[in-house]
């Protein structure tokens, strides 16, 4: 989609939206990682945890919420451009508003539930079964025909896959060892397939899928794999771009079997990619060193107010913490997916 039609859509949204007080879609529902995790793993008992400042400084409430970032997530952009004047919330947090749906995606998961399961986070599985419980609920609450609209009209955003490479794969001689990074991506693949056809089985028909973002690039992942050097780790990048080739055809494939889906990849390498390579253009003053700390390593636990050197400025800084971009950069990607996933909404 291009600029043009893209800044209609921007102008005509908040129009579409206010001529019949009611968002673009009736819900919004997220699975899978910390992209997109806005709290749940306040509720686990994980040491995967944002809800403890810096986390959230620059939130609307300028307190920590659990989401992995000084602010608003891609997603919390998405919800606003859709019309939604308020967040779903944290499945396990017990919200009243369930009826524009929930968030499921928990910090440290993946599409392999070995993945979650080394951290303590939802595995995809378990994300799928609180949303069946989800659905029965609204189903007390809205009657079952009101509840098959919501669940059939609700756009579905999932985010998985950096922690099935960063923290499983990358790391567990177990598994790099015995398989090349394609091998594994293939196994990622298969349990990818699952999930869409699970959710499907359970109503969903718009699902936005994000692709992997340039791995390599990550603050933490230079540090930690780039052999002393503080550019981005191509064989990395490599990976990632090889494993989005799948995602694509195999959703492609997805999209042809399953009548009636609505299934988009949303793509969140090449963004992030342009940002962290050419920040001044983009209005940003650093992409090597996160905001948080020293800005090469610290996530979660290790970015906590004691953490010496956290910038004061954000705003600047492509990424927040080693792991996840600043609410400034998330803002900027939120439009692109948005871009790029407008025929979920159309």
């Amino acid at each position: 989609m291009d600029t043009i039609c893209l800044s209609i859509f921007f102008l005509l949204a908040p129009v579409i939206t206010l001529a019949n007080g009611q968002p673009l879609v009736p819900a919004l529902f997220t699975f899978g990682d910390s992209v997109l995790d806005v709290g749940i793993n306040n509720h686990l008992k994980t040491v995967i945890k944002a809800d403890f400042l810096p986390y959230g400084r620059d939130f609307i409430t300028h307190k920590p919420t659990g989401r992995f970032c000084n602010g608003k997530l891609a997603s919390d952009f998405t919800a606003e451009y859709l019309g939604f004047t308020s967040y779903p919330q944290p499945y396990l947090s017990g919200g009243k508003n369930l009826l524009i749906g929930a968030s499921f995606a928990s910090a440290a998961s993946g599409y392999l539930d070995t993945t979650a399961e080394l951290y303590n986070a939802l595995s995809l599985t378990q994300q799928l079964e609180y949303y069946k419980e989800y659905q029965n609920k609204v189903a007390e609450i809205a009657g079952k025909s009101n509840a098959s609209s919501i669940i059939s009209g609700a756009i579905y955003l999932v985010s998985a896959g950096s922690n099935d490479f960063l923290q499983n794969y990358y790391i567990n001689p177990l598994l790099y060892k015995k398989y090349t990074a394609n091998q594994f991506g293939n196994i990622i693949i298969t349990s990818y397939i699952n999930f869409i056809q699970n959710l499907y089985a359970m109503g969903a028909r718009r699902i936005g899928v994000t692709t992997l973002p340039p791995l390599g690039c990550l603050p933490a992942a230079i540090t930690v794999f780039g052999s002393d050097s503080n550019e981005c780790v191509a064989k990395l990048n490599n990976d990632a771009v090889s494993f989005n080739s799948k995602l694509n055809a195999t959703s492609q494939s997805l999209r042809t079997k399953l009548s009636g889906l609505n299934l988009v990849v949303l793509d969140s390498y090449k963004p992030l990619y342009d940002l962290i390579t050419k920040p001044a253009e983009n209005g940003f003053f650093e992409s090597r060193k996160a905001c948080c700390g020293t800005g090469l390593l610290e996530t979660s636990i290790l970015c906590n107010t004691e953490s010496v050197g956290t910038c004061a400025n954000a705003s600047e800084y492509v990424f927040w913490d080693g792991f996840h971009p600043s609410e400034a950069a998330n803002k900027f990607l939120a439009s692109n997916l948005l871009a790029s996933g407008i025929s979920l909404i159309s």
